[in-house]
């Protein structure tokens, strides 16, 4: 008959939690508490995490109520030494029998490969898991990352918030556990406001229906997630509109309420004057509404907030939320007239007051770096000199803005509606705005050539600025977002299909500082910190490290010209061949790396062997056709060329000795593999990848 399983709840409940660590608050102690369950022998079918403003909460399901039985075995002394000529139980006997808590006799003779000896074996029951949950829970709570920890009222102990009750139960049964000064029971608490009183759990397992039904709680984050899109797009629909469901907002309301009910209000339909960014920005960074839009994507005056609180009067409620809203608005009407007064080219004037670096200069001598290096950038690229110019002065002038000020997120978002303004080229309006892009992973890349050059002069100088002044980034401090720009560079020049030399390019970023500092030594230290990035870029898409690896070990500087061969390795991998032939790469490699390279070409005279003759001989035939794919960027095709050599290769090492005594032979025979390996590295080191 199969043990019968049982749930285990446990339910921290406290004062509002940070809503940004609400959902890593509960996964982790969730996660640190499972942990040590399974280390504990105990199997658990199903794990349910809860998480509101006010509680984390785990249920587990399908637990045993103890671990399974345990053989418990010791060894004791050779038979040799555990009893006397006579047959009677030496000290050593009668001590490790005295240690197991039995007589000599009740000991077991083994015999094993290393000899005989005495053995003690026995069955030990299994701990309750009622016995270890006060101390996992406790080394979970205390373990648990977390943002800063407080204390409360007399007691020393620390958590996020003041702890107000503990709950811990197995199926009908409370835990008999104490933390935070208070003993763990079967009540829980309700919704602060409609149910602020004491709610009795009967069952473990009927915790989450129980806190909705009595408390109006709905537990499950996932859940009221949901509920909040849903009363979002409804109220949306309701008012003729589609609301913007940022992922981001969406996890911070709903971490901040635990029964969400919808409330609609509207704003002056004048402040839709305003960059609708600025709105958005001020109702979802500020207030934690929901901006809508109508079918033509344009801003509507209105907006949907999630109360916690479901209100008789909602319309009251509304209206506090608009008069929040009006003054906010009304600043960023202010901020908007004023800087319409001064204008960029003003703006770009008070760069030079303001450090960038100390050691690197001002803004102002930034944004001059910039237009630089993106106007060498763009006599490679072809982009508009003149445009690129005129963007890269502009580009970061409206930091000086009081918008950008009271908005920072709208840097260059701003600036582009500033240049538009002023009837700048649409051109130089998007630059302003893209050469930031992308912001964060998996962002856009900024399109066109003059947003492109202004985006990498941006990040390259930089970087170089940065690494020349010896503040590389270590551990979790990057106070540059030195990584993000690095990756930055990687993706426009990849995904822009960009044929920049990067060696090249940060050699110029450095000669930019020649006023303010000497960063020539860290061009290297940045080649190698863009490359570092590189892995990391290829892993996230599903790329091994070894093809990556196989590629990018020879540093080539154009990293697009890099993409399309560690693409081609990966695509040839497949080819029936490839196992082979990278396998014929690595012993080539092996055996060179213990000579030194034979100088000169192979001397078809002293080709003895049919095979070393077969393999020269298909190896020229296909070496100016292979050439002229790998010089076209045609990888791949080059790659499947040479894969024809895979019967030639197999014969010559199946039939040629390669180490022979006459040098000349040796030589010759080196400089044949010689040249078949550098065939193979015009893409790649075949001899990296695993096979």
């Amino acid at each position: 008959m199969a043990e019968s399983t049982h749930d285990c709840l446990i339910e921290i409940g406290t004062e509002e939690l940070p809503l940004s660590a609400l959902q890593n608050l509960a996964r982790d102690f969730a996660g640190l508490v499972e942990k040590q369950l399974r280390e504990q022998q105990f199997a658990i079918a199903t794990t349910r995490v809860f998480a509101t403003p006010r509680r984390l909460a785990v249920l587990f399901g399908g637990l045993p109520l103890a671990q399974a039985e345990q053989q418990v075995e010791k060894r004791g002394p050779a038979l040799a030494a555990a009893f006397a000529a006579d047959g009677q139980p030496t000290r050593a006997a009668q001590g490790f029998a005295s240690s197991c808590g039995v007589a000599v006799d009740e000991l077991e003779r083994r015999e094993t490969d290393k000899g005989a000896w005495l053995y003690y074996t026995t069955t030990r029951a299994g701990r309750q898991l009622v016995e270890l949950l006060p101390e996992i829970v406790g080394d979970a709570l205390a373990r648990l990352p977390a943002p800063k920890r407080m204390r409360w009222g007399d007691r020393r102990e620390e958590f996020v918030r003041p702890v107000r009750w503990l709950l811990a139960m197995i199926d009908d049964r409370v835990v008999d556990m104490n933390h935070f000064g208070m003993t763990a029971g079967r009540l829980t608490r309700g919704h602060r406001f409609h149910a602020p009183g004491e709610i009795e759990i009967a069952r473990a397992a009927d915790y989450e229906q129980v806190l909705l039904a009595d408390g109006l709680v709905i537990a499950d984050f996932a859940r009221r997630r949901d509920t909040v899109r849903t009363l979002v797009e409804q109220s949306a629909a309701r008012l003729g509109g589609q609301a913007r469901l940022d992922p981001a907002l969406l996890d911070e309301v709903t971490a901040l309420v635990e029964y969400p009910v919808a409330v609609c209000g509207e704003f002056d339909a004048g402040f839709l004057d305003l960059p609708a960014e600025v709105l958005v920005t001020t109702m979802q960074d500020n207030q934690k509404y929901f901006a809508l839009f109508d079918e033509s994507g344009a801003l509507m005056p209105h907006f949907i907030a999630i109360a916690n609180i479901d209100s008789r009067r909602p319309e009251v409620v509304a209206s506090g939320n608009e008069r929040v809203i009006r003054p906010r608005f009304a600043d960023a009407e202010f901020f908007f007239a004023q800087d319409r007064k001064r204008g960029l080219d003003e703006m770009r004037t008070r760069l030079d007051a303001v450090v960038f670096q100390e050691k690197l200069g001002s803004l102002g001598d930034k944004a001059s770096r910039i237009v630089r290096l993106a106007k060498y950038i763009a006599a490679q690229t072809g982009a508009d000199q003149d445009l690129v110019r005129r963007a890269a002065e502009l580009c970061k002038a409206d930091l000086m803005s009081d918008m950008v000020g009271e908005f920072p997120k709208l840097q260059g978002i701003i600036g582009r509606y500033y240049a538009a303004r002023q009837n700048e080229d649409p051109a130089v309006c998007e630059a302003i705005e893209q050469h930031y892009w992308p912001r964060h992973q998996g962002d856009d890349l900024p399109r066109g050539g003059i947003a492109q050059a202004i985006a990498l002069a941006d990040r390259l100088d930089t970087l170089i600025g940065i690494f020349g002044i010896g503040q590389k980034p270590g551990g979790d401090k990057d106070p540059f977002a030195l990584r993000r720009a690095a990756l930055g560079v990687l993706r426009i020049m990849v995904e822009g299909e960009l044929g920049l030399d990067l060696f090249d390019l940060c050699r110029a970023a450095a000669d930019g500082y020649t006023r303010q500092h000497d960063c020539t030594a860290a061009v290297d230290e940045v080649i190698e910190f863009v490359f570092d990035r590189q892995r990391a870029y290829y892993q996230e898409q599903g790329i091994g490290f070894d093809v990556v690896d196989s590629v990018a070990c020879s540093r080539p500087g154009v990293l697009f010209d890099c993409d399309r061969r560690i693409r081609a390795v990966l695509a040839f991998q497949t080819h029936e061949a490839a196992a082979a032939l990278a396998a014929a790469n690595k012993r080539i490699h092996n055996i060179l790396k213990k000579q030194p390279l034979p100088e000169g070409e192979i001397d078809p005279e002293m080709l003895r062997e049919e095979a070393e003759s077969r393999l020269y001989t298909e190896l020229e035939g296909l070496r100016a056709g292979v050439a002229e794919r790998f010089a076209a960027g045609d990888y791949l095709e080059g790659l499947e060329e040479l894969a024809r050599l895979r019967p030639a290769v197999d014969e010559f090492f199946d039939q040629v000795m390669v180490m022979v005594d006459e040098q000349e032979l040796r030589n010759n025979r080196l400089a044949l593999l010689a040249h078949l390996m550098h065939s193979f590295r015009e893409v790649a080191d075949f001899s990296r990848i695993q096979s």
